[in-house]
């Protein structure tokens, strides 16, 4: 009875080549050999999935499938003597012919990369001449599940680096705490591996952490890329009269001069206070005024403002609003 290959993949004839690349991947994880030492049908499900996908991921053999079923290769000959001409087959597991040749070209480019899309890998590695001319394949370990988790760490932590921890229930039930390294300057929605310390597999290699980093809000510092901006409260005198004010930072604390006559948001620059970039250097720091008057205030205080305010306007007239619009 003529094979019915889409049917063996659990696909539909208009399947696209992810699609049978996909569900290609997804059986022979289960039906592999290395997975099923000791069950023989397992073997034949892999080797008839193998057949199944030969045909299937190669446009011209899958043409021929279409038109000529499953015996297509008796159909004519090609170069090299049959639609075979010119590939390297090597015999499969249970005897079968594999064109690992066109497989590992497509795929892999004889370098051994791997990359999305590729069904071979993590199930297969590189494939050695025998004695005889023969090649057997030696099957590549396989590898354990990735995890994911998220993880929010303070604000300065993320900006000069430390660490932190997550817990991870694996399968089982059993809860795991890990340490993990923050490391400096790092940006919100970034990602941390941990490699090996995802879910294993036995007589594989296991999976990664991969760790979604989340920054909590400081209460008066903001980030924007590496340069840092903190809102410095000021009383009216030291925005009036100029001062010195204190002012913290990620290399400590300063003394910024307040210029006399600053206005609130206004911005001073302290260079290279900000966050360290990857290449050494540091963003700014800059600090935005604001003008805080005291509460509560007394009859005597509104006085003096408001004599502050008319000689203000007699003397040096403004309209602080001339520039609002819409």
């Amino acid at each position: 009875m003529a094979e019915d290959y889409y049917k063996i993949l659990g696909v539909d004839r208009g399947a696209s080549a992810a699609d049978i690349q996909k569900a290609y991947r997804k059986l022979a994880r289960k039906y592999h050999p290395d997975v099923n030492p000791d069950d023989q049908s397992a073997k034949a499900k892999f080797q008839e999935l193998q057949r199944a996908f030969d045909v299937l991921n190669d446009p011209e053999k899958r043409k021929l499938y279409d038109q000529y079923g499953s015996g297509f290769e008796q159909m004519g000959a090609g170069a090299g003597g049959g639609p075979r001409g010119g590939r390297t087959w090597s015999t499969g597991p249970g005897g079968e012919e594999v064109d690992f040749s066109e497989l590992f070209g497509r795929f892999g480019g004889g370098g051994g990369a791997e990359y999305e899309g590729n069904p071979f890998g993590d199930l297969f590695g590189q494939y050695r001449r025998g004695g005889r001319g023969q090649r057997r394949a030696q099957p590549q370990e396989m590898r354990g599940a990735d995890l994911a988790t998220e993880l929010e760490v303070p604000f300065g932590t993320a900006v000069l680096g430390g660490q932190a921890q997550i817990s991870l229930r694996r399968d089982g039930g059993k809860v795991e705490t890990l340490n993990v390294k923050i490391p400096a300057g790092i940006e919100d929605g970034k990602k941390i591996r941990l490699r090996g310390q995802g879910e294993s597999v036995p007589g594989g290699t296991p999976g990664d952490i991969l760790i979604t980093i989340h920054v909590a809000p400081h209460p008066w510092f903001t980030r924007r890329g590496n340069d840092l901006e903190v809102r410095v409260p000021v009383t009216l005198s030291e925005a009036a009269l100029g001062a010195k004010v204190d002012v913290p930072t990620p290399k400590g604390t300063i003394s910024l001069r307040l210029p006399a006559g600053s206005s609130s948001g206004k911005k001073l620059r302290i260079k290279g206070h900000g966050v360290a970039g990857r290449d050494g250097v540091a963003g700014d720091l800059y600090a935005e005024i604001q003008i805080v008057l005291p509460s509560p205030l007394d009859e005597e205080c509104l006085e003096l403002i408001k004599k502050l305010d008319e000689h203000a306007a007699s003397e040096h007239p403004q309209d602080p609003r001339k520039d609002l619009k819409w």
